[in-house]
């Protein structure tokens, strides 16, 4: 017999500490992004954000039905599109107007983040059965592992070459990987939707 109660009170203590997680992690790519003039280490201070916010949705959503579930996953989907799209408005703006994003400050930045999403995406992989908010958490820790790769990438190359279009590169790649993921919860969302109205009697 499966204890749902113990299973409940597990799913929630991991998103209570990813959300934590997240949101520290997001203050500090803000503060470094805005030091280091980086549009890739904002766009994943923003991406961090948006996923805090959604793991407090999914918090709330895991003491209520399915209805409540797919709400806050469609909610997850939704955000990451709109995280997507000011992203790409700041890499536009970047492109136009110019920036001098600082490499040492990208690379330690990266380094740091990629360790704390490392330790939640395991966190969130230990779930027996997740759920479609719990699997939309799991998206968002795999898609913020590989925008910190990119950005430690994005640093070598910025203070290698001495010009930008590293930085806004990657930060164009993070929308990319945000519209994807967004389009993946979305449509998960709307599958767990139909299979619960056809086990409706």
């Amino acid at each position: 017999m499966i204890d749902k109660t113990g299973s409940t009170d597990r799913e929630k203590q991991t998103l209570q500490i990813v959300l934590f997680l997240n949101a520290a992690i997001a203050i500090a790519f803000l503060i470094t992004g805005a030091l280091g003039d980086s549009s890739a280490l904002i766009a994943n201070g923003l991406d961090n954000l948006s996923d805090a916010a959604v793991y407090a949705l999914s918090l709330v959503a895991l003491s209520h039905g399915i209805k409540w579930k797919t709400r806050a996953a469609t909610a997850s989907g939704v955000m990451l599109l709109i995280f997507a799209a000011g992203v790409l408005f700041d890499v536009g703006r970047r492109y136009f107007q110019g920036s001098e994003p600082i490499g040492a400050t990208m690379m330690i930045m990266s380094a740091v983040a990629a360790v704390v999403n490392y330790a939640c995406l395991k966190l969130l992989q230990r779930i027996q059965n997740p759920d479609v908010n719990l699997r939309a958490a799991t998206t968002f820790s795999f898609n913020d592992f590989v925008s910190n790769g990119g950005i430690l990438i994005a640093g070598v190359l910025v203070w290698w070459l001495g010009t930008n279009w590293p930085d806004l590169l990657v930060g164009f790649a993070t929308a990319l990987i945000a519209i994807k993921g967004g389009i993946e919860i979305l449509r998960d969302a709307r599958k767990e939707t139909r299979g619960a109205a056809s086990d409706d009697p």
